[in-house]
């Protein structure tokens, strides 16, 4: 294969899905550290490996860039043990545990080996890149992505502080304050941003097909899991909420996802479920 689809780090790629496979294990112990602390450890992990193993070619923006994706996956991590102590939580936590008793085996084996996958090609456009530079390629477009990923990583950030804060306050109401006044869901929105911009990074190193389908799948794939996301959240909040008058015009006047696109429900588009 890497013969078909020359110029991919193939053996780095393997390397890769092997140590999101090694971390995501943790979710047999939890089904939810799947998707939470298996998600946070694996990109923080390849964030100091791959720099490492690409140390003596590699310049300061790509360095500057895995701080970047290591600073994402330690702050998904410390997000998600703090969350845990949270009394809002602690609905949700019995939910995910009521959820988790019904997850069989083979699916939990299905899950692990999809979701290791997933974070390793979304980590693929940083990898496309600190191989193109170790072939001495010019990345005119790595400036930009950085920008997009600083973008994105601070508005996550401030959407997940201030929806901690408000739910310490008010632990039964819904947050429609800061930047939840503008986009319902910010957090996830700056999630698909801080992804975006690592895509933009590598641009200038999509030399052949295959690189812009390697490195293309985790984005869109994250694009599909926000928007799945969205709706799960939607649906929940309309059980919780609905009988509320203040949440029902909130939610009709308040883009769900996207800042100034004019899409309030994501209801009926079922496709976006992963």
């Amino acid at each position: 294969m890497a013969q078909l689809l020359p110029g991919l780090p193939w053996r780095f790629l393997a390397l890769g899905l092997a140590l999101c496979l090694m971390l995501t294990a943790v979710g047999f112990k939890r089904v939810e550290y799947f998707v939470s602390l298996g998600y946070a450890a694996s990109i923080a992990a390849q964030a100091v490996m791959f720099p490492l193993l690409y140390r003596h070619t590699i310049g300061g923006a790509s360095r500057f860039q895995s701080g970047l994706l290591l600073a994402y996956g330690l702050r998904l991590g410390i997000f998600i043990a703090l969350r845990e102590r949270l009394p809002s939580f602690r609905q949700q936590r019995a939910e995910n545990g009521a959820r988790a008793a019904r997850v069989g085996g083979p699916l939990k084996v299905a899950i692990w080996l999809g979701v290791s996958l997933l974070y390793l090609l979304l980590f693929v456009p940083a990898l496309i890149t600190m191989s193109a530079q170790k072939d001495r390629v010019a990345l005119a477009s790595l400036p930009a992505g950085l920008i997009l990923m600083m973008a994105g990583l601070a508005l996550e950030t401030g959407a997940d502080w201030q929806k901690s804060r408000f739910k310490k306050q008010h632990p039964s109401r819904f947050c429609d304050v800061g930047l939840y006044s503008v986009v319902r869901f910010p957090n996830y929105f700056g999630e698909m941003v801080f992804w975006f911009g690592l895509w933009v990074s590598a641009l200038s190193a999509y030399r052949t097909l295959p690189f812009w389908v390697f490195g293309s799948l985790g984005f869109l794939f994250i694009v599909l899991v926000m928007i799945g996301a969205g709706r799960r959240l939607e649906l929940k909040q309309g059980k919780r909420y609905g009988c509320d008058a203040v949440y029902e015009a909130y939610s009709r006047t308040v883009p769900i996802l996207f800042p100034l696109l004019p899409i309030y429900s994501l209801r009926r588009r079922r496709m976006a479920q992963t």
